[in-house]
């Protein structure tokens, strides 16, 4: 019992914290609840984020303004065809001074890196990337350097322009805990946004509402959300289904049944839960598999087509009546 009131006071700091950092955001953001939610979903989960969308849509814009949020080191790289994997990383270089090799680290080092077009940097540069995003540590020159903790990885790219872009390989895809797209903004919201903008940059006025040290201890939290037997075979017969349609050269690897899971139990939390719900599942099952998936060739874009079959899993695999656990009901905070 005493373990339950310290865990629903802790779901009840947690929900504060989640709601500051969700205001701190629409002081610069309009619209875009959706994706809002779906970022953070990702950040409790400990994922990476791919935001893809058209040019001017404000993918840049959201990372910085999560960015600001949030007490961390940030470091932003514009990915170039001449990026080299050093410019990354960092490099060893000889100091004359102290006749010794010193090590400068490069953007990796730090809690937040955003990493800007990232389709327009060559699949080495890319690759580079890998070993960061999954091991939370790179080897450089024979040395394993582990990077800082939280440490989360915001790349964008544009669908539209081809020219001069080197498309993200599966394997480098299947980093990504979720492809958020949030489209363009409504009529009003596009007012809004000219309203809000017209005389200065609201995020140069954002201030930080969350250490380093709270992230950390969100992620803890989300990574003891209740998830029962029922929805862990739910997870995976959905992975499994994707995997057995005709149409799909390659399906939902075992990687994206862990991500499907720990982004749920991120939705659970900003949903003010310690249990998770089919509805959890199913609201991160488009952005966590989606991009994961790759399709032979037929009518419309791949995107499009792996749309679709997610939709059609989602519509035919059975949803368990899985009621909240007993140990957890109360746990959600009004």
């Amino acid at each position: 019992m005493e373990r339950m009131v310290l865990f629903f006071m802790m779901l009840q700091e947690a929900a504060a914290l989640i709601q500051a950092i969700r205001e701190n955001l629409a002081k610069v953001i309009v619209g875009k609840a959706e994706g809002v939610d779906l970022l953070l979903a990702a950040l409790l989960a400990n994922g990476h984020v791919l935001l893809e969308d058209v040019p001017g849509t404000g993918k840049t814009m959201l990372a910085k303004t999560l960015a600001r949020s949030l007490d961390c080191s940030f470091k932003r790289i514009q990915f170039t065809p001449d990026l080299l994997p050093s410019d990354l990383s960092g490099i060893n270089f000889y100091n004359q001074k102290t006749g010794e090799f010193q090590f400068r680290p490069g953007p990796v080092f730090s809690s937040i890196l955003l990493a800007d077009e990232i389709n327009r940097a060559t699949p080495r540069t890319q690759s580079s990337l890998l070993e960061c995003m999954e091991e939370r540590q790179i080897t450089i020159d024979g040395v394993t350097h582990e990077l800082e903790a939280p440490f989360l990885v915001i790349a964008t790219q544009n669908p539209v322009d081809s020219q001069g872009t080197f498309p993200l390989p599966e394997a480098q895809l299947d980093r990504f805990l979720m492809r958020i797209t949030t489209g363009y903004p409504t009529f009003e919201e596009g007012v809004h946004i000219l309203q809000r903008f017209r005389e200065n940059n609201p995020l140069l006025e954002t201030s930080a509402v969350a250490s380093g040290r709270d992230i950390k201890e969100l992620q803890q939290l989300a990574a003891a959300v209740t998830v029962s037997d029922d929805l862990l075979g739910y997870i995976i017969a959905i992975v499994e289904a994707t995997r057995q349609a005709p149409s799909v050269k390659l399906g939902a690897s075992p990687r994206a049944g862990f991500a499907l899971l720990r982004a749920a139990q991120g939705c659970a939390l900003i949903r003010q839960r310690d249990y998770v719900l089919p509805d959890d599942i199913k609201a991160v099952a488009m952005p966590v598999l989606a991009h994961r998936l790759l399709l032979q060739r037929g009518p419309g874009s791949r995107e499009g087509q792996a749309a679709e079959l997610v939709q059609q899993v989602l519509r035919e695999v059975e949803v368990p009546a899985e009621p909240a656990p007993a140990a957890a009901r109360g746990g959600r905070v009004e």
